[in-house]
């Protein structure tokens, strides 16, 4: 496991905070607002947000557009360099997409119990790669609160 150094924790602030702008831009579209960021050597190769609706597809999910940016952007389907960076815990799906990816670094906001990867993911199989490391909570106050404001506006 990286050891957490105030720099890695000021890179992780950066990237999130262009994870949340990526949800606000979802949000704006009527979309649920989650963003995700790819970045790798400090650089940001993939980027997405949420788009289930405008495509009319269920796995049109932010990591999944994050994913396959940065695939392509790299040239390859592995990210074992890379750090994914999302605003919401991610789903079941997204976490095999994380792990078929073999993403190296998974960051993410705020925690999802409903449809969270890690309430729905046994023990003995885990959805993401093993090597895949996992910090949470990073700017989770932001993205709550995102999500908060969308569904208080549709009720």
């Amino acid at each position: 496991m990286t050891e957490l150094t105030p720099a890695i924790e000021a890179e992780d602030t950066r990237m999130m905070m262009l994870a949340l702008r990526e949800a606000r831009a979802a949000g704006e579209a009527g979309e649920v607002p989650i963003g995700a960021v790819v970045a790798c050597g400090g650089r940001i190769v993939g980027r997405g947000h949420n788009l289930t609706e405008a495509l009319t597809d269920v796995t049109a999910h932010a990591e999944m557009q994050a994913i396959t940016a940065a695939a392509q952007t790299l040239g390859g389907k592995y990210l074992r360099d890379c750090t994914l960076y999302v605003t919401v815990e991610p789903c079941l799906m997204c976490a095999g997409a994380i792990g078929w990816s073999q993403v190296g670094r998974l960051v993410y906001g705020a925690e999802d119990p409903r449809r969270g990867y890690k309430g729905l993911t046994r023990t003995d199989r885990p959805a993401l790669h093993p090597a895949t490391e996992v910090r949470s909570g990073v700017l989770a106050d932001e993205a709550l609160s995102l999500l908060r404001s969308f569904f208080a506006k549709r009720r």
